[in-house]
């Protein structure tokens, strides 16, 4: 378990512990003295009479198990990384020499925690117009969603929440986002380096207390611990990375003290943001540059470095803009002509530093690890952008000699938008943790508690310079109206400066319990305990969770029970109202999690049976001291108050494995419902007109959360030709419900009431390994040699050329009415990829 907290120093220590039983798959007896080792290694187990065994095996790195018995089939097991320090269950039952019979081998995931895990290295050739992990999580995860953003966010909501409420950890470090960024294409590369992940695990929801304090969701990175000298080389029209790895022994040491990983990319999506219905010249130029080195100062000493800097340069000249919508009877058309420009700039450099001590081989392992890391955002958005429209009715009558042209105006005017914001964050801290891990019972029953704890000191500094204001014209008419001069539509200009500190902490038990043909018992339970000298409060959030999985004919379900309360205490952003005013006074936002699971891994197939995983997941939070907001394609406009409260209930299903032998698919489905209430007012909502035109209201006691997304479905498929296996197919599919949005200006009372479109998206790729060395035939030969393996790709993005909604622009006519213009996201494009590997 240790390695959920650390990355071990020596070893002797970077090992884990493999447990299960051998049985005989005719008799289903257990198999005695079976011998039991990883391959390559120079020490091995045996089975007792019952059949069980318990092998050391390496942590952080992928082996394989063999088991041999006079008798029967030798038997070899690909087993993923485990985590230093942690137990997993294999049970193999073993075929006889003269059976024709399948091994059949059933791996225990109790051990993971309750969260999704998964292999980086399985995901490497799937489509993904951002590039980024993120992209890929509504496919790989429980009730995620990309929200309104579409595919041009690596933003994502978890189950009701909005993307400021999930937690992201590298190696332990918590990572920040930048906070100005308003749509998808200006957004860049994030954080985590797909190159460099070693595995991710992730949480919707019911998180231990060892994680931090937000209202959703985690996800864990670990990056490699490289043993060898790899490197990796990709290029595509979207962007190109690089990322060499490897390691040394220095001096006369016996082991690789020194370990580095350094990677860079680089991404543009001039190519793709050509496709959207304003046209102009798109400028995005997006690098991270971005290292991870260890060093062994002995074999219970490792200090860690890591070193990140990110920038992301959005430049955008419009030109004009046509955009249909509305229905059959009545289309409507707005045409703009545009002026200006866009210059966005986002840096941010991050710095981390680990030092790691685990004291020599003891009874009872202890561990501590000291982190300090610095962050600094720097974000300058500078906007000055005027626009002249032209709303009107299409001819949509086919027989007419207008067809297709303009016949009537409904309205005209000017826009004029201008930006120029700064926000610098900086964000300093210190954190010491620690573990002990207690072991006990005897060869029957194995008892392990593990206690886990952490100190945390952090520093945060905000300048804040805010300096915007829009001008909307309407038929030669300002808006609003104003007989004595013209009027600014909304003029915003503040600067805001903020210093406080918050200090964290928290304990945790895990108790592992097992017992020979009776079951695998995990409990969790913590209590995190967290202040900030800003609004002078203290949130205790205590946390826990039971994860159950039975031996014998149930012995492939994993059952889970959690819950807790989670608390998010305030960042920038959540404090500062729509007018530029800061509220110190802020209290936390928080949320009770109740979570229930069951997680079935079952065989389907008769003569080759494959491998699947099935998870089922109900969940309710109830929320209260929330702070309204309301979400534009993917900036965030917080009230700046505690003013609502609301309740989150939904079920997730995910199915995984292998449709096709050695690739992996992924399909989910969520269900949603998702509701709030401001405090104070009461909500209507129209259900119809009277006979004098005016509306009939019904009152609400909840109205949907701009997260409200009834469903979506998720699809992730692979497959190959059968009589070329390098030969692949690699299919995105998304489809989900229509988020719900309300009238500018008027988004209180009868709030959320209107809904987009229900967003459908289907990504494709088709991939060629044209060399693999350790399976090509003319290894000696090929051009390719040079290479470890090398892959190249075709892919087509919104295959159906699907013109998506990301949000709205609203036209205000002199008459007050409004026309939600909808604002689409990218169409159909190709990209072509070329991946090798040293």
């Amino acid at each position: 378990m240790l390695v959920l907290l650390c990355t071990c120093v020596r070893a002797q220590v970077e090992t884990a512990t493999v447990t299960g039983k051998v049985t005989d798959l005719v008799t289903e007896l257990p198999v005695d003295f079976a011998t039991i080792y990883v391959r390559g290694a120079t020490s091995a187990v045996e089975s007792s009479e019952t059949g069980r065994y318990v092998a050391t095996v390496p942590a952080g790195e992928a082996f394989v198990l063999v088991f041999s018995r006079i008798g029967f089939r030798e038997t070899e097991v690909s087993v993923e990384e485990i985590p230093a320090g942690s137990r997993k269950q294999i049970d193999v039952a073993l075929a006889p020499v003269e059976s024709d019979l399948e091994v059949i081998v059933r791996e225990s995931k109790v051990e993971e925690g309750g969260m999704i895990r998964e292999d980086p290295a399985q995901l490497r050739l799937l489509p993904s117009v951002t590039g980024n992990l993120e992209s890929l999580l509504p496919s790989i995860a429980l009730g995620v969603s990309s929200g309104a953003g579409g595919e041009l966010t690596s933003q994502y909501n978890v189950r009701g929440g909005n993307y400021d409420e999930n937690l992201v950890y590298v190696n332990d470090f918590e990572i920040y986002r930048p906070q100005l960024i308003r749509q998808g294409q200006q957004e860049g590369l994030t954080f985590a380096n797909p190159k460099l992940m070693r595995s991710l695990s992730f949480s919707s929801g019911g998180f231990e207390a060892r994680y931090g304090d937000k209202l959703s969701s985690v996800l864990d990175i670990k990056y490699k611990r490289p043993d060898s000298l790899r490197a990796s080389l990709e290029a595509s029209l979207l962007g190109a990375s690089a990322h060499v790895e490897g390691s040394k022994r220095l001096g006369r040491s016996s082991y690789q003290r020194l370990r580095y990983l350094v990677g860079a990319r680089y991404k543009t999506t001039r190519y793709l943001l050509g496709s959207l219905e304003t046209t102009g010249e798109y400028l995005p130029n997006f690098f991270d540059l971005q290292a991870y080195v260890t060093y062994d100062f002995n074999r219970t000493l490792q200090l860690g470095l890591l070193g990140n800097y990110n920038q992301s340069i959005y430049n955008f000249n419009p030109d004009q803009r046509q955009t249909a919508f509305g229905g059959f009877f009545q289309t409507l058309v707005l045409q703009s002509q545009f002026e200006g420009a866009e210059r966005d700039d986002f840096l941010t450099q991050m710095g981390g530093l680990s030092l790691t001590y685990i004291p020599e081989r003891s009874e009872n392992p202890l561990f501590l690890k000291f982190l300090t890391s610095a962050f600094r955002s720097n974000e300058n958005e500078s906007i000055s952008i005027g626009g002249r429209y032209v709303l009107g009715e299409l001819d949509s009558n086919l027989g007419s000699e207008t067809f297709g042209e303009l016949t009537s105006i409904v309205g005209t005017g000017l826009q004029q938008q201008n930006v120029r914001n700064l926000l610098d964050i900086q964000v300093y801290n210190a954190e010491l943790r620690g573990g002990l891990e207690l072991n006990g019972g005897d060869e029957a029953t194995t008892r392990a508690h593990f206690l886990q704890w952490s100190v945390k000191a952090q520093h945060e500094r905000v300048n804040d310079y805010i300096n915007e204001w829009e001008r909307l014209d309407s038929a030669g008419y300002s808006l609003p109206f104003d007989e004595d001069g013209v009027r600014l539509f909304s003029v915003l200009k503040t600067e805001n400066d903020i210093v406080s500190n918050r200090f964290s902490a928290f304990l945790q038990d895990t108790y592992t319990w097992r017992q020979e043909d009776r079951g695998d018992i995990r409990l969790s339970a913590g209590v995190r305990a967290v202040a900030w000298d800003l609004n002078g409060q203290v949130d205790v959030s205590p946390r826990a969770q039971l994860l159950y999985k039975p031996l014998g004919k149930a012995a492939d379900i994993t059952y889970k029970l959690a819950g807790g309360l989670y608390v998010q205490q305030p960042f920038y952003r959540e404090m500062r109202a729509p007018d530029g005013t800061v509220n110190t006074d802020l209290r936390s936002q928080k949320s009770i999690h109740v979570v229930g699971g069951i997680t079935s891994d079952f065989y389907y197939g008769k003569r080759n049976p494959k491998k699947f995983r099935l998870i089922t997941e109900a969940y309710y939070k109830s929320l209260w001291d929330l702070v309204s907001y309301e979400i534009e394609n993917v900036r965030i406009q917080y009230s700046g108050l505690n003013d609502a409260s609301g309740y989150v209930a939904g079920l997730d299903f995910r199915l995984n494995g292998e449709f096709v032998p050695g690739a992996d698919s992924w399909l989910n489905l969520s269900l949603l419902r998702a509701r709030e209430t401001l405090l104070g007012v009461q909500h209507r909502e129209v259900i119809g007109r009277g006979e004098d035109g005016e509306p009939i209201y019904e009152d609400k006691a909840y109205v949907p959360r701009p997260t409200d997304q009834l469903f979506q479905l998720s699809l992730f498929f692979q497959d190959y030709l059968r009589d070329n296996p390098n030969f692949r197919t690699h299919v995105n599919l998304t489809v989900g419900g229509g988020l719900p949005f309300g009238i500018q200006g008027n988004n209180v009372v009868t709030r959320n009431t209107l809904r987009f479109d229900t967003y459908h998206r289907i990504d494709i790729g088709f991939s060629l390994r044209l060399f693999d060395r350790e399976d090509s035939r003319n290894a000696l030969t090929s051009p390719l040699r040079f290479t470890r393996s090398t892959f190249i790709s075709l892919e087509a993005y919104n295959l159906m050329n699907v013109g998506n909604q990301a949000g709205n622009t609203w036209i205000k006519t002199i008459f007050q009415q409004q026309y939600a213009v909808p604002n689409r996201l990218t169409g159909r494009r190709v990209n072509l990829r070329l991946l090798m590997e040293f």
